[in-house]
């Protein structure tokens, strides 16, 4: 997997103060996209041990609440494999950070892929919120928080597998 960047202190993508990693690819091509430059696979650097070395370091930092993957798309095909280990060694190391994932599939393809496919199920027991949907940019609403269009939704994963239906974060 190639990535971008790793953003050491974001305020933008999820709750409290966040290391975000911008990976690589996405096929989705959204029209208007805020990161079309992280849509090509083959662009940024190589995902290595030193990358992971420096996520782990900065979520040592006590006033970072956790991390956020972004991109490009974590869900492609080609990310997944090295997201998962990704995941599973910060809730190995950092079990109180939160984990947020931005995917252009809905939760319900997420979800229903889920059952065939074993390391997406492990990504999704890991991370604490998706930001799901794609962005449309007829439904741009710059007043969202943590999203860029109406059809998005910040959905709670852990209370949306409890109880088998989608819940909103923040919604009580």
């Amino acid at each position: 997997m190639n990535y971008q960047k790793i953003e050491k202190c974001s305020l933008s993508n999820g709750q409290g103060v966040r290391v975000v990693l911008w990976v690589s690819g996405c096929s989705l091509e959204c029209k208007n996209c805020q990161n079309p430059q992280t849509w090509d696979f083959n662009s940024g650097i190589p995902f290595t041990n030193e990358a992971m070395q420096e996520i782990l370091d900065c979520l040592s930092k006590p006033y970072i609440s956790g991390i956020t993957f972004s991109g490009g798309h974590p869900l492609e095909p080609v990310n997944i494999e090295t997201v998962a280990v990704i995941a599973r060694k910060v809730k190995e190391r950092f079990p109180q950070k939160t984990m947020w994932l931005y995917t252009g599939y809905a939760w319900e393809d997420i979800y229903i892929s889920t059952q065939a496919d074993h390391l997406i199920n492990e990504i999704i027991s890991l991370v604490d919120i998706i930001v799901d949907g794609r962005y449309i940019d007829e439904l741009r609403d710059i007043t969202l928080p943590f999203r860029g269009s109406s059809n998005q939704r910040v959905i709670d994963v852990k209370k949306s597998l409890e109880t088998d239906s989608v819940v909103l974060w923040g919604n009580k």
